[in-house]
């Protein structure tokens, strides 16, 4: 028997079937419908919610099989696997997701979970598909009642995703009014009104199949033709970031708790209608009023058309291998489950950032193929492992060369010497990555190469740092990282490291350490986000290697390939993207100089 997550699967492509179907209709109307990366958001979040379905659906479906089996009132199997225990199972179910529904409107902390499915300007199949990955977390305690009726936990999934899969449709503003429908069924109407935050729409229409719920117990709205619904939350979230759309709100919450003075007042924020607040967070914190007509500007970042089409193209490489995940998933353990949900997160979150323009697609690259370096290194997948670990450094080299030749000519001196420094450390961490990813294997010892080459890349790096910082003008951050690093080598010392190697892993030590210190002191000195990133990044350097030498030298330890490869790619990203804003912020400054020296001087007064 086919699991849910299969039936997503296969259902799959008929949703994007039905999106092209839209897509074109609106676009025969006049008015297309789409935008293509709040589309891709959208997408991309439901994505992100059915791969951490897997794991979430462990504990809401073995609650609920636990209190089925053991607490239940009724013992009714018979009665629920007949055609009217069905048909009553999902009239049940309807009921119960109304008042989940309805609540995760009217209570702070269930809104944080529910808003992801809000958070689109757009109303289109696509929205439907946006879902929170947080929602299960406490959503199953709304279903409880059926598990003490003795609904069997196959009818309750089975019910479940029918009412899902009908809210897809309604999802829509190509369909118009339905009549007699409109009167007892969720339907496009209906919904619009539901997911607009007109004054007169909001928190309204809450059914999932039936719309005689809302009727029932007072929060219908039918649709006003003469006053067009508008769409989104109150307080837009203007990213494509799938994390931030997941822990926004959150967050807002968290910061109103932690701000309010008032004990009672800590715990209301998560219990309070959304928007609630305590008098004295308003005061120190205020926020604008809702204002309906400055909501209608839509978030849409420019994306040029290779943008465009990368976003395209990588969306449709996740999809695949989500796709290939959610198939195998109830097959596969759990940790191998969450090391590919690792990389599709990874995925994930580069493609919202690429479309936001906060990291440039090749940047992207870099981070999936390093998730796919790492996990192919931790499954054993060794011809994978050979071809994703090399290609992260060469995607590392395109980001630099693809986000410097654009001002290339016009850079002064410094930012040339800046850019040859990056790239010749890049070149060298290549080189490390082969010689310590072949060390081994056809009897090649290899490891003091590898060591010599990320020694040179580090001697680069400190040289990169450098060039607008004096030498370890932080001498705190240097002798605390003198410290750790002397440190991590008298531990190895003590615990097995070799006698051939203890001179050439003092000097290691000593070079790495002083590329963290000399990036902290300049960001002592330069105090900007760039600098931050650059100074993390050598820190998770030191994470990474510090790994690697207690794995080699002391004890092998469990999962070391996930917690070295995975720290080093976030070092050598770090590093990079930080050095690119440090180049972009030098030639935005070159460029502003030279403009104004070319401005005609002022005419006396």
């Amino acid at each position: 028997m086919l699991t849910p997550s299969q039936v997503i699967v296969l259902a799959t492509p008929v949703f994007f079937a039905l999106i092209a179907v839209e897509w074109v209709i609106s676009l025969k109307r006049g008015r297309n419908a789409y935008a293509l990366a709040d589309a891709l958001s959208s997408l991309n979040l439901g994505v992100l919610s059915q791969t951490s379905a897997v794991f979430t659906k462990l504990l809401t479906l073995g609650i609920y099989t636990f209190i089925a089996s053991h607490v239940a009132l009724i013992e009714a199997d018979a009665f629920w696997l007949s055609l009217p225990g069905w048909v009553l199972a999902l009239l049940f179910y309807d009921f119960c997701y109304y008042w989940l529904h309805r609540m995760g409107h009217e209570v702070g902390l269930l809104w944080a979970a529910h808003a992801v499915h809000h958070q689109s300007q757009a109303y289109n199949l696509s929205t439907a598909l946006r879902q929170t990955s947080s929602g299960a977390l406490l959503g199953w305690l709304f279903y409880l009642p059926m598990a003490l009726a003795g609904v069997p936990p196959l009818v309750f999934a089975v019910v479940g995703l029918i009412d899902l899969l009908y809210q897809f449709w309604v999802h829509t503003e190509q369909v118009k009014k339905l009549g007699w429908f409109d009167r007892w069924f969720c339907s496009p109407s209906n919904h619009r009104v539901h997911h607009a935050v007109n004054d007169q729409y909001l928190d309204k229409n809450y059914g999932g199949i039936l719309i005689i719920w809302d009727r029932l117990f007072g929060t219908f709205k039918e649709e006003d033709d003469k006053e067009p619904c508008v769409y989104g939350t109150r307080g837009l979230l203007q990213s494509w970031d799938p994390l931030w759309a997941n822990a926004t709100v959150y967050r807002q919450l968290a910061h109103d708790s932690w701000h309010a003075r008032n004990w009672l007042d800590k715990a209301r924020v998560w219990l309070k209608p959304p928007g609630w607040r305590p008098a004295d967070v308003v005061q120190r914190f205020p926020k604008p009023a809702f204002d309906l007509d400055a909501h209608r500007a839509i978030y849409a970042p420019p994306m040029s058309r290779p943008l465009r089409w990368f976003a395209g193209l990588q969306f449709l490489a996740l999809v695949t291998g989500t796709a290939v995940f959610l198939w195998q998933a109830d097959q596969s353990p759990l940790a191998t489950n969450l090391i590919w949900f690792g990389v599709l997160l990874t995925g994930q979150w580069a493609l919202g950032a690429a479309m936001q323009g906060r990291i440039s697609p090749w940047m992207a690259l870099m981070l999936q193929s390093g998730a796919l370096a790492t996990t192919t290194a931790a499954l054993g997948l060794r011809e994978w492992h050979w071809l994703f670990k090399p290609a992260t450094m060469v995607f590392a080299l395109l980001c630099i060369a693809a986000c410097a030749s654009p001002a290339w000519i016009s850079i002064q001196r410094t930012s040339k010497k800046h850019v040859y420094l990056l790239l010749v450390a890049i070149v060298f961490s290549l080189a490390g990555d082969v010689f310590l990813m072949l060390d081994g294997q056809f009897r090649l010892g290899l490891f003091i190469p590898g060591l010599i080459s990320f020694l040179l890349a580090h001697a680069c790096y400190i040289a990169l740092f450098k060039t607008d910082a004096p030498w370890f003008a932080s001498r705190h951050a240097l002798w605390l990282i003198a410290a750790i690093g002397a440190g991590m080598y008298a531990y190895l010392f003590t615990h097995g490291l070799p006698a051939a190697m203890r001179i050439p892993v003092a000097v290691y030590v000593s070079v790495i350490a002083l590329m963290a210190a000399q990036a902290w002191g300049r960001y002592q000195v330069q105090q900007d986000r760039s600098a931050l990133l650059i100074a993390l990044g050598a820190s998770a350097f030191m994470v990474s290697d510090s790994i690697l030498a207690i794995n080699r030298f002391v004890q092998p330890l469990p999962w070391a390939a996930i917690w070295v490869l995975a720290s080093y790619y976030v070092a050598q990203a770090l590093i990079v993207q930080g050095s690119l804003r440090w180049q972009a912020q030098a030639h935005t400054a070159t460029d502003f100089s030279a403009r104004s020296e070319q401005l005609p001087a002022a005419e006396p007064t």
